[in-house]
């Protein structure tokens, strides 16, 4: 019998309290061994909608964030079409160019370059920091959030892309764009390997709400 009757987005306040917790915080847990990925990986699962092996995967040469249009290039999920998506402005403000420019300077060739893989993949190391393992605690946990709730629905780091589902399908409806929608979630109901209007995938985006407009990476590095 299964514990769980499926997986389900965060809700409103779930995700308040996820973007509030000590990552997006100033002050440290006690024992923490704070990482860079702690901190960008459950924001760019919400504001693109990538697994976390596709995110962890992206190289530098993957974020484009020089041109009219930036995006990151998602392409090494196997179930899921490559595609490009628009980056969320909210990724700038949280501090994204800074954090490529020190990548750069560190010449890092990854973007999560300190998440490391277990068994050739990186969401098995992602999965235990943000759901725990056993005994151990998760960042789900630290921030009192249940994995499972009353309903027997559960809640993980892939909730996020969840979360992301919902905001653009509810865009690209707005826009009259549903291949848009199909396109940016990687599903094979769109036919075409490219989506010729970026502009209009970024529209789409941008519906994506915003959570903690105070996060921002040099916040978080400069927490004691």
């Amino acid at each position: 019998m299964k514990t769980h009757l499926g997986r389900r987005p965060f809700t409103s306040m779930e995700l308040h309290t996820l973007f509030s917790g000590y990552v997006y915080g100033d002050d440290k847990q006690a024992r923490e061994q704070p990482k860079h990925w702690h901190f960008w990986l459950p924001l760019l699962a919400y504001y693109s909608g990538g697994f976390s092996d596709e995110l962890a995967s992206l190289e530098l040469g993957d974020v484009d964030i020089d041109s009219t249009i930036p995006v990151l290039h998602l392409h090494t999920h196997g179930k899921i079409k490559a595609r490009k998506i628009p980056i969320h402005p909210h990724l700038f403000a949280c501090g994204l160019s800074e954090y490529v420019d020190f990548l750069k300077t560190q010449q890092h060739s990854r973007l999560l370059f300190d998440l490391p893989s277990k068994s050739g993949r990186y969401s098995e190391k992602a999965r235990i920091w943000f759901s725990g393992e056993g005994e151990r605690a998760g960042y789900m946990q630290k921030c009192h959030l249940p994995t499972v709730d009353q309903q027997g629905h559960k809640t993980a780091l892939s909730s996020l892309r969840l979360n992301f589902e919902q905001s653009i399908r509810i865009s690209a409806m707005q826009l009259g764009c549903k291949p848009g929608f199909y396109y940016l979630m990687g599903l094979k109901d769109y036919p075409e390997d490219d989506f010729a209007d970026l502009r209009t995938l970024q529209k789409i985006v941008r519906g994506v709400r915003i959570v903690n407009a105070h996060s921002h990476w040099q916040r978080f590095c400069a927490r004691s």
